[in-house]
């Protein structure tokens, strides 16, 4: 994989965090302060997100039941895409694509090239 996370990805590292401070979801997640603005209104405009001003000047992000729901299902999601434990999804996901025979081996290619000259010539 190319190192950079989804947008999923984050949405899920924010959900996680339970409850915390703007300051405190930019730093665990890992963003700068216009993506945590950015995900801090796409989440709360859901109902993904609770921001709470009761007893700090600034707030408190908490996940809502929503929220959980949403996280819940992108952890399956993860999990499903993870075949093997070891390894990344993306690696998995695109070998477990390969065309195979009865026996498990890689089925031999079409080589559609070939079919389409072939078909062209009629």
């Amino acid at each position: 994989m190319n190192g950079r996370r989804s947008n999923i990805e984050i949405i899920a590292d924010i959900l996680r965090m339970g409850q915390a401070s703007k300051t405190q979801i930019m730093y665990r997640a890992g963003m700068s302060y216009s993506q945590l603005l950015k995900y801090l209104k796409y989440l709360t405009e859901r109902g993904f997100l609770v921001h709470d001003t009761g007893r700090y000047p600034a707030g408190i992000y908490r996940v809502s039941a929503e929220g959980k729901l949403l996280l819940e299902s992108i952890e399956k999601i993860e999990e499903v895409l993870t075949l093997d434990s070891g390894s990344e999804p993306g690696n998995n996901l695109s070998e477990s694509m390969v065309p195979r025979d009865r026996n498990g081996e890689i089925a031999p290619q079409l080589d559609t090239a070939v079919i389409g000259s072939d078909q062209r010539r009629r």
